[in-house]
């Protein structure tokens, strides 16, 4: 049996044990919007915009987690596929919003359901009481480290 870590490797253990539990619930993700022909960045967007309807590329960005240049690639792709449309705001020429198409719109409705049952099945090695808790621990977690990592940034 191995012996219990020391209370100063506790949170070099949590984050290996973080990663390692992110890199197996992702790799479910991932199989599960490969069979829909679809990278995750491309699913992320078409997602996003199913939840929240039309938005401003830079939330876009925001809300799925890349790089501008790999979001601005990503939404060439959904657009020259007829899934998504790209305008000019209104009230802002600069800021260009995206929304979905009528056919982005059915594709997101039909593959959403099955993906979200495949990452039902990919936590479910947790009691959804577990799971709760693990949503309101890793929330903390990550909103205390940005404001670690602001602070020492001098945010």
């Amino acid at each position: 049996m191995k012996p219990s870590p020391s209370r100063a490797d506790v949170p070099l253990k949590l984050w290996v044990v973080l990663a390692r539990a992110f890199d197996a619930v992702e790799r479910h993700s991932r199989a599960s919007i490969a069979r829909f022909g679809l990278g995750t960045t491309e699913f992320g967007v078409l997602e996003v915009l199913h939840h929240k309807g039309e938005l401003p590329v830079c939330e876009v960005q925001r809300r799925i987690l890349v790089e501008s240049s790999s979001t601005t690639y990503v939404v060439d792709k959904l657009v020259k596929r007829g899934l998504v449309r790209r305008r000019h705001s209104n009230a802002d020429r600069r800021e260009v919003l995206l929304t979905l198409t009528p056919a982005g719109r059915r594709l997101i409705e039909a593959i959403f359901p099955t993906h979200a049952a495949a990452m039902r099945q990919a936590v479910g090695a947790l009691p959804p009481r577990e799971q709760a808790r693990a949503v309101q621990l890793l929330r903390a977690l990550g909103l205390g480290a940005a404001r670690r990592l602001d602070a020492a940034e001098g945010g």
